[in-house]
């Protein structure tokens, strides 16, 4: 292991692009820095659409990467090799000039739910389950056949499609490529067959040589090209080592790399993630199977993921709609008022689904909604709780497809970080899921710088890579408590079976 200099990791979600600077030595944080302060938008031109665009992730990286380095006041020969995490399930389509030909269909957007549908019945259900894991659902496969369908004349000046990660990689170092990993992600990989998913493609009529080449998640996939290392501060030919999907990459970051092993996020979306050394699947489709990080061709490591889309996005909604004396309140703020009321938020149920089809509740978009409020009872207090617990709850409505699939766990790894901030949810959260939680200084930026170290080889091994993992929190339930919040679910899982 080298035993000096920084490892630096991109983030590049759907509110915001982070960049963290990783001493090798020590693995601590050294600098990190968002761009922007607020949240990107996503642009929403129909119901269940929703979109952004490529260039603005990359003028995020550059701002976010360059205010780092200041902070850091590091030079730039001090950068070892550079890693990217990246949100998932993301359609970006380039041309032979290496441009974006439409804005990014990402991963939250429905419009493809029927065209995923059409797929799953005509090649089978048994079939796609034994071969993807999954039904061709929402994902990225199925995205690119609805713009072939849609926009035919955009469709036939494609020259290469990407995950947002790979078009971040593009912008770093001029070459297109991907992942196993993330082709599991778009349901463009087979794993009966351990390659590519030329029956899903042949369906689609899709050309199999619209796909990047495939290179190791953990290695070196390119070096920074002159432009880029002159807008990022950096010297040319430093290496892209790493590069992952948000959730794998998350697990990966809390040292979740075993069978049985479980992270979780809690950002825009929430998600569970459980780590398993079987080709393991829900036959609805409910939660679904990709290639992990560390997956080897004799060492099957598979992550199995069930998501909820609408976690930190009604935070958000609830933080710019909300008002207190006249202003908008902060997280902080909304965080004091939900402990100022009682777990199971005295009677109020909070259905968080309004942020595009929920694959957990078989693709139907059930909208957000409130129940039970009593207007000479309930306040903001209870409202602002109500939607923290109904998040857990949803999540919770995930977990239990994973325990039928026979996904156990006794403790959920988290960073500290997004709604894992709230003492609220974190009571909620271990209460209601009936596993210990425990909370570490880590995230999404950070795991992807570690894991550039152990592509570039700075690190030898996944231990040497973790030497700087800190447990922050360790929670276990509370027997008091969990029957207030197993109550609480009970009676919010009887209004949401109500609206299926």
């Amino acid at each position: 292991m080298k035993s000096e200099g920084y490892l630096l990791g991109i983030d590049v979600g759907s509110s915001s692009v982070k960049a963290t600077l990783v001493d090798v030595g020590s693995g601590k944080t050294i600098a990190s820095s968002q761009s922007p302060q607020d949240e990107m938008p996503m642009f929403s031109q129909q119901p269940g659409w929703a979109e952004q665009d490529p260039e603005m992730w990359w003028e995020h990286v550059v701002k976010s990467v360059r205010s780092c380095l200041e902070k850091a006041a590091t030079p730039a020969s001090h950068i070892l090799t550079i890693g990217i995490s990246y949100q998932m399930h993301g359609l970006v389509v380039v041309g032979k000039d290496h441009r974006p030909l439409r804005p990014a269909i990402i991963w939250c957007d429905s419009r493809a739910v029927e065209t995923g549908e059409r797929a799953f019945k005509s090649l089978g259900e048994n079939f796609c389950l034994n071969h993807y894991l999954n039904s061709p659902g929402n994902f990225t496969a199925a995205k690119l056949c609805w713009v072939k369908e849609r926009e035919p004349a955009l469709y036939n000046q494609i020259h290469k499609i990407m995950l947002p990660g790979d078009y971040i990689a593009l912008k770093l170092t001029g070459e297109i490529v991907t992942t196993d990993t993330g082709l599991s992600e778009g349901i463009f990989w087979d794993f009966k067959e351990n390659g590519i998913a030329l029956d899903l493609l042949t369906n689609f009529e899709i050309n199999e040589n619209l796909l990047p080449k495939v290179v190791p998640v953990f290695s070196k996939q390119g070096s920074l090209t002159d432009l880029a290392a002159n807008l990022l501060g950096l010297k040319k030919d430093t290496t892209v080592a790493y590069r992952a999907g948000d959730q794998p990459n998350n697990a990966f970051s809390l040292n979740v790399l075993n069978p049985g092993e479980t992270a979780a996020t809690a950002g825009t979306s929430g998600v569970i993630y459980s780590v398993t050394d079987q080709n393991a699947f829900d036959i609805h489709s409910r939660v679904n199977t990709f290639i992990h990080v560390n997956n080897e061709l004799h060492k099957k490591r598979n992550g199995v993921l069930l998501c909820v889309n609408g976690t930190g996005i009604l935070n958000s909604w609830l933080k710019k709609n909300m008002k207190g004396m006249g202003t908008s309140y902060t997280y902080e703020e909304i965080n004091e008022l939900a402990r100022q009321s009682p777990a199971g938020s005295a009677g109020i149920s909070f259905l968080p689904f309004g942020n595009g089809a929920e694959r957990i509740l078989g693709n139907k978009s059930v909208q957000a909604s409130v129940h039970g409020l009593d207007f000479n009872h309930h306040t903001q207090s209870h409202i602002f709780r109500a939607a923290q617990e109904g998040i857990v709850f949803s999540m919770k409505y995930g977990f239990e497809i994973l325990q039928e699939m026979g996904l156990k766990t006794d403790v959920i790894k988290a960073g500290y970080a997004n709604m894992f901030l709230s003492p609220v949810f974190r009571e909620a959260f271990v209460n209601t899921m009936g596993a210990d939680l425990k909370l570490y200084d880590t995230h999404g930026a950070k795991g992807a710088a570690l894991g550039a170290g152990i592509g570039a080889g700075v690190y030898n091994s996944f231990t040497e890579a973790f030497v700087g993992l800190h447990l922050i929190e360790s929670r276990q339930p509370d027997p008091l408590l969990s029957e207030s919040y197993q109550n609480a679910y009970a009676r919010w899982k009887l209004v949401l079976n109500n609206h299926l």
